[in-house]
């Protein structure tokens, strides 16, 4: 992490800023999803949160850049976005690269953002507390999650929710 930032900061110039100016991100949420739950991320979120909400949400499929490290990648994303939102499934708990950004997520947070909220649970399916990792284990236990209600009218509400979190 700290390898990746040090890297994309003294990449070449940035204004300086003084610290009551809060910094322009380019995407409102950097969207961190397992492939198998692409058809969520893509269809759902994008039309309920990016159409909808009127945000900018960065999905790596379409606004990574080619040719760079995953792993820079991923770190220049959450980095220039203002939450990180974490699409949590069992595929994503069994995914090297979904863990990996999980943790840059806490990082940013910790790091650069002194400790400002900027990283969100989306509990996509329930998963067996035995398969949770401690990391996701620790944040849901400590931070506020939202559940995604696959209903109709629970639907309504969960959009609203998630584009107000982003909002904030």
């Amino acid at each position: 992490y700290l390898y990746y930032m040090t890297k994309g900061r003294y990449k070449g110039y940035s204004s300086l800023k003084t610290k009551s100016e809060e910094k322009d991100y380019e995407f409102d949420a950097f969207i961190s999803y397992a492939d198998e739950d692409r058809q969520f991320a893509l269809h759902d979120m994008m039309k309920n949160v990016e159409r909808e909400g009127n945000l900018k949400l960065c999905f790596h499929n379409r606004d990574f850049i080619p040719g760079f490290d995953i792993a820079e990648n991923i770190t220049n994303a959450i980095n220039n976005s203002r939450k990180t939102l974490c699409v949590i499934s069992s595929n994503y708990l069994n995914s090297y690269w979904c863990m990996y950004e999980l943790n840059i997520g806490r990082m940013e947070s910790i790091y650069s953002r002194n400790g400002e909220d900027v990283l969100f649970l989306v509990i996509l399916e329930n998963c067996s507390s035995s398969n949770i990792p401690f990391s996701v284990f620790d944040i849901i236990e400590k931070k506020s999650y939202i559940e995604y209600p696959n209903d109709t009218e629970g639907d309504i509400i969960f959009w609203r929710k998630l584009r107000d979190t982003i909002s904030m």
